[in-house]
């Protein structure tokens, strides 16, 4: 699970997407925002459901670098938030990660 808060710590985005992603964090509630991300009934473990959220956010971080019409911005910080929120919860749940 290390590698997962390397991943995170090494995320580079623009100072924009990371400061609101940072910022809208507190706010994050899983159930709610995982399950409309992720378009899904289950919720998976916090490991794998930031594994598909990378997998989401490459995919968003792609077409914001193609200047691609169909890339929102709302959408991608969104994600960024539920990354960072599952991080957190991931923290909070596993004492030997702390």
């Amino acid at each position: 699970m290390l590698d997962l808060f390397t991943r995170i710590a090494t995320l580079k985005r623009p100072p924009l997407l990371a400061r609101a992603a940072r910022f809208g964090v507190d706010d994050y509630r899983r159930n709610s925002h995982l399950r409309r991300i992720l378009q899904s009934d289950t919720l998976p473990r916090h490991g794998p459901a930031i594994i598909r959220l990378f997998d989401i956010e490459a995919e968003m971080n792609d077409l914001r670098l193609s200047n691609s019409a169909s890339y929102r911005p709302a959408h991608h910080v969104e994600v960024l938030i539920a990354i960072l929120g599952e991080a957190q919860l991931m923290r909070a749940t596993s004492p030997q990660l702390v």
